[in-house]
């Protein structure tokens, strides 16, 4: 048996609860919600008995973040596209920035992670695997070894 909405949502037809948005976005109330404290969704109204009622919009706004984010962008970037997608002096060039900078910042994190990648493989070469106590660790010894040398503090002269 399908649970009675309350009055004032059953007059309003065209607008979504959370748990309806949800549905339709696939995604939890909570991440709703937690994107309305982000200011990456706003309800257009709330009902009498303070429900948050969305437009059938939303949907498309958290299919359009879900999405952002599965391209790498973090909250903030997904925030700045919205703004530049609401903004009327804004063009695809603006857009164009965000997602080139963006690109940019994962193709040196794709760097960096292939360097340590690296690193870890020249480790795991050293290491056989053996039974050696912790003490013979080649892995051990060698980032033991290759650990910054920091000079010993200096004693205050008497005077």
């Amino acid at each position: 048996m399908k649970p009675e909405l309350p009055p004032e949502l059953e007059a309003s037809a065209d607008l979504l609860t959370v748990g309806k948005v949800a549905r339709l976005a696939a995604v939890s109330a909570g991440t709703v919600r937690f994107y309305g404290k982000e200011d990456l969704l706003a309800p257009a109204r709330k009902s009498a008995a303070g429900y948050r009622l969305y437009g059938s919009d939303t949907v498309r706004r958290l299919h359009f973040i879900k999405h952002a984010q599965d391209c790498g962008f973090s909250l903030a970037e997904v925030r700045e596209l919205l703004t530049l997608r609401a903004a009327e002096d804004s063009c695809c060039t603006d857009v164009r920035s965000v997602a080139v900078h963006k690109k940019l910042l994962i193709e040196s994190k794709i760097r960096t992670l292939q360097a340590m990648s690296q690193a870890l493989s020249g480790l795991i070469a050293r290491c056989d695997g053996g039974q050696l106590p912790l003490e013979a660790c080649p892995i051990l010894a060698a980032l033991d070894a290759s650990a910054p040398r920091r000079p010993a503090p200096r004693k205050a002269k008497a005077p």
